[in-house]
């Protein structure tokens, strides 16, 4: 979150991150982003949206608001745009991990290491859908695109 309203005010985008944890709060949320003019969300890696991942996901289209979110599962499933970490690849640092306690090393000795390796993902039907145009340069920097 901080790097997002670190760069926002150079690309003159108002930011206005929300703790939305129940259904409620998250419908509430999404409705007034559409209500802005040039709404869009980012959704976060967190617990809550996983969660509630197919009512963001509708609410997201019904309202015909972009949303950009931390994983390719929600663009399997209709989303528009993900950016985030190959998850298989941290699945195999985590395995790295339990080999390197069951042999021994204590946890707290282990460093810690973000991910590699992260993964733009966009559904063309959804950009479609909704009547957004992607940029050229956006699709020639996509690592998969779903039709």
């Amino acid at each position: 979150m901080g790097a997002l309203q670190g760069v926002a005010p150079s690309l003159r985008v108002e930011l206005n991150p929300i703790d939305a944890t129940n259904a409620n709060e998250i419908e509430s949320a999404v409705t007034e982003f559409a209500r802005q003019p040039n709404g869009g969300v980012i959704v976060p890696p967190s617990t809550a949206a996983n969660a509630h991942r197919e009512l963001i996901l509708s609410l997201a289209a019904k309202q015909r608001l972009p949303a950009v979110y931390p994983s390719r599962s929600y663009v399997e499933k209709g989303g528009l745009i993900s950016y985030g970490p190959i998850q298989v690849d941290n699945f195999r640092l985590a395995a790295g991990y339990v080999g390197r306690i069951l042999k021994g090393e204590k946890p707290a000795d282990l460093p810690v290491q973000a991910p590699t390796k992260y993964e733009l993902v966009i559904n063309l039907k959804t950009a479609k859908v909704q009547v957004i145009t992607i940029p050229p340069n956006v699709f020639a920097r996509a690592d998969e695109v779903i039709e």
